[in-house]
């Protein structure tokens, strides 16, 4: 990279490293439940592999899902400059189709199930899902509150997340996180510092549906899921914690 010269393609891949790459509190559970599948894993919601590329690089057999092509073509990318072998596949969760393909495990890391933006959305993922879901295998989806269970005036924003690479420094702040219908929306503001010092800044806002283990326990019934016990990824310094809720495929 040199100046601001950053393309936008560049922009969306750094930006989803800057703000998910670094976590990995949930990375032994992924792990657990893919060794106990013992077959193919699906990965939805994927970004550039965090998940994917390190349950490929530990022999599973992985297709990652993701609605945007170009962090895919970025998984993509770095599965072949790691030498390992990861399905990468451009498609929204709510209109999987993978003709042929069935599934040993599917994962939903980081709250992708309340990125659907309602119900009917949620409940059209899961029936794809479980379409594609060998019988007795499982699907198994993390949900977290942003606020965990504090009323929004006391919660403080979280610490930022920071990304050093080729002598850019990324910085991006979540500001402000506030209730709106049916979800919460999280404001950060998105700085870029160059090798010469020069600042870039911009905005995103995200928005998460409100949705408890109950609710998607219940949405998974009515589209034929059994449910298994859930399990538990621990809050972190800088990362809430989360639900994972566990569907069992007929």
């Amino acid at each position: 990279m040199v100046g601001l010269s950053r393309s936008a393609v560049d922009d969306r891949v750094i930006w989803h490293d800057v703000e998910c790459a670094s976590y990995e509190a949930d990375v032994p559970l992924w792990r657990d439940l893919a060794n106990a599948a013992g077959g193919p894993v699906l990965d939805i919601g994927s970004g550039t592999g965090r998940i994917a590329l390190d349950l490929a690089g530990r022999g599973h057999e992985v297709t990652a899902v993701d609605a945007d092509p170009t962090l895919i073509g970025a998984l993509a990318e770095r599965a072949r400059e790691r030498g390992v072998r990861v399905n990468a596949v451009a498609a929204d969760a709510r209109s999987l189709e993978l003709p042929g393909a069935r599934f040993s495990l599917a994962i939903a890391p980081m709250q992708v199930v309340q990125l659907f933006g309602s119900a009917a959305g949620r409940t059209a993922a899961l029936e794809s899902v479980r379409a594609h879901l060998a019988p007795g295998a499982h699907f198994a989806a993390a949900i977290a509150d942003p606020f965990e269970g504090e009323p929004p005036e006391v919660v403080g924003p979280p610490l930022p997340d920071v990304r050093e690479q080729d002598g850019w420094v990324f910085q991006s702040q979540p500001v402000f996180l506030r209730r709106v219908p049916g979800g919460t929306e999280i404001d950060r503001v998105r700085q870029a510092v160059s090798p010469s010092g020069e600042l870039t800044e911009s905005y995103n806002t995200i928005r998460l549906d409100d949705l408890a283990p109950e609710e998607l326990e219940s949405d998974a019934r009515a589209t034929g899921f059994r449910v298994c016990p859930r399990r538990a990824v621990p809050g972190t310094r800088d990362y809430v914690g989360s639900t994972v809720v566990v569907l069992e495929a007929p």
